[in-house]
């Protein structure tokens, strides 16, 4: 088995969701918009996913047109399904159905040759929240120096 080659991560997401369970899900591209990940060229930081008719969209994710492409070329904020077996669907949607909570990709990958994007059930984070959450991380970070000086 190949290793997975990370394509982009949404470092915003940890910051501003509080993540409760991850989800590995395939995704249906036509085949410029594969070719424009492969150059990179691709931004999940606003993308969200959504319930429709019982199964899961990708929304707002923008890739970028393929440059070498002709008139064929794909939208780039088109909405892309989701490829996920029902029994997560419907534990997906079991969750939804609480308050408060999204679906939002933490990162995209290839994984032997498909792309692949990581999707979280997150909740919201306030702003006291993500606050705490940094003096925290400086906390952490000032032991560190203080363990290495010793």
């Amino acid at each position: 088995m190949k290793d997975n080659k990370l394509i982009l991560k949404n470092r915003k997401a940890y910051y501003d969701y509080e993540i409760l369970e991850t989800f590995e899900a395939g995704i249906a591209l036509l085949g410029t918009e594969v070719k424009s990940i492969r150059a990179g060229r691709i931004d999940i930081k606003d993308a969200f996913a959504r319930v429709l008719r019982d199964e899961l969209y990708l929304m707002n994710a923008h890739i970028s047109p393929y440059s070498h492409g002709n008139i064929n070329n794909h939208e780039p904020l088109r909405d892309r399904k989701l490829l996920l077996n029902r029994n997560e669907i419907n534990k997906i949607t079991g969750q939804m159905s609480k308050k408060g909570l999204a679906i939002i990709p933490l990162s995209m990958y290839f994984k032997d040759g498909r792309v692949k994007v990581e999707i979280a059930l997150a909740k919201g984070k306030k702003f006291y929240d993500r606050r705490e959450d940094i003096k925290k991380r400086d906390i952490q970070r000032e032991e560190s120096r203080y363990d290495i000086k010793m």
